[in-house]
């Protein structure tokens, strides 16, 4: 199973040693305008899909806007530990 570690060592190595066929090496290259926007077409693509399609759909949109969302946090130096460090703060 691919866990959101590993995606997110796959993102950071995409971003070491781009390649001309990756798309996350684009999205990089393209910069933070062209992220964020790629994270709000995902996740109006979720809402959608939550009201209006089935659940399979809305599988595929929800990992289109995580991946997105995970390339948003390396382009702006961001880590997982981060968020899960934020979510622990919010628990308490």
């Amino acid at each position: 199973m691919l866990t959101l570690e590993r995606l997110f060592e796959i993102l950071q190595d995409r971003r070491a040693h781009p390649t001309p066929n990756s798309y996350t090496a684009r999205l990089l290259e393209e910069g933070l305008p062209r992220i964020a926007q790629k994270v709000g077409e995902e996740a109006t693509e979720v809402v959608v899909a939550a009201l209006a399609q089935d659940d399979h759909r809305l599988t595929e949109e929800i990992a289109d806007l995580t991946y997105h969302v995970l390339v948003l946090m390396l382009a702006r130096g961001l880590t997982l530990a981060d968020i899960a460090a934020e979510l622990e703060r919010r628990h308490r």
